[in-house]
């Protein structure tokens, strides 16, 4: 048995610091990014935010809203075995991640990212899939994950994936930490992750955890490369389900819920996900205008006039509280 007596930090414990800035104006902030990535030596340009693939999340309506402002629709899982036709369109702007087990599926899909995703990425048999996706798809961008620190990181990277998905239990319907006791503070994860792939001019994806678009201001200004939300987007028309008494189920991709929907049982498996109630929000447009315009925000109060150079302009500072909750009930 090891204790880590480092301080290891989340989004809620800190505040990016201002300073002086000659921007005179939000719409001076380029969000667009240009990736050049590792092993499929392929160029992505975009803004780098992406939908979680979950059901309620990952589907062909988000998916049109999202590719309108150049972000990323990562499909709910089952649509890759009957609905890749439903993300035709705007395919550069697609990540289709699946299982081990479906990497004969993914090697047929055609979009700008592949990726296998699975709640512990620390097995050998997940690093031996990820080897087995670059060999049969040598030429595509793949991410592969999911991870905290910085030796997997690199592992997998090694392994033949060019972007690794970051984060173990920080999703605001995923119970890992509290059923297993699993996990680490998601913006420590971030900075060390990212700073082990740049180190091999590779990438990540800042995954979960993200309540607001200051924290996806956080996970850029640590490092990360890209930035996958769930909850931000749940509740909204586009993401397809009933709306009874003004409200929206939203669950887990590890949930009961989720489980029976896809019929995915076993003997040994018990749930690590929540299933809850959200109000109805709307169209998902006016939602991701907002988010947009926050992380512009963020970059004129540091004098970072892209995306780009938004971690190098960052200090972050640590604190007790990040707002004022007087109201919040």
């Amino acid at each position: 048995m090891l204790i880590n007596e480092e301080i290891k930090l989340d989004y809620s414990d800190v505040l990016i610091r201002p300073k002086r800035s000659t921007m005179s104006s939000r719409g001076e902030v380029c969000l667009s990014r240009t990736h050049k990535f590792l092993w499929s030596t392929k160029e992505w340009t975009g803004i780098p935010v992406m939908s979680a693939n979950m059901d309620t999340v990952g589907t062909p309506s988000m998916h049109k809203v999202l590719s309108d402002h150049k972000m990323i629709t990562c499909p709910a899982r089952h649509f890759l075995r009957d609905g890749v036709e439903k993300f035709k369109d705007g395919k550069n702007h697609v990540c289709w991640f699946g299982g081990i087990d479906e990497i004969s599926h993914l090697s047929t899909v055609s979009s700008a990212f592949i990726g296998l995703d699975v709640a512990n990425g620390y097995t050998i048999r997940f690093v031996d899939a990820v080897k087995k996706l670059r060999e049969k798809c040598p030429n595509a961008t793949i991410a592969a994950g999911n991870v905290v620190t910085a030796d997997m990181t690199q592992e997998l990277i090694l392994a033949g994936a060019d972007i690794v998905k970051v984060g173990i239990g920080p999703g605001s319907v995923c119970t890992t930490r509290i059923k297993t006791g699993i996990g680490y503070p998601q913006l420590s994860a971030v900075i060390e992750c990212a700073d082990a792939a740049h180190g091999l001019n590779a990438h990540i994806i800042a995954d979960g955890g993200c309540n607001s678009s200051g924290d996806i201001v956080k996970a850029f200004a640590g490092g990360a490369d890209f930035v996958m939300i769930g909850g931000m987007l749940a509740g909204h028309d586009e993401c397809e389900g009933v709306v009874e008494n003004g409200v929206m189920e939203f669950y887990g991709m590890a949930s009961e819920s989720a489980m029976n929907k896809h019929n995915n049982h076993n003997s040994y498996r018990g749930a690590e996900g929540k299933t809850v109630t959200i109000p109805h929000r709307g169209k998902a447009d006016d939602t991701v205008k907002d988010i947009l315009s926050g992380i512009r925000s963020a970059c004129t109060y540091v004098g970072a006039n892209s995306l780009r150079t938004l971690s190098k302009c960052t200090t972050f500072v640590r604190v007790n509280n990040t707002h004022n909750t007087i109201y919040e009930h």
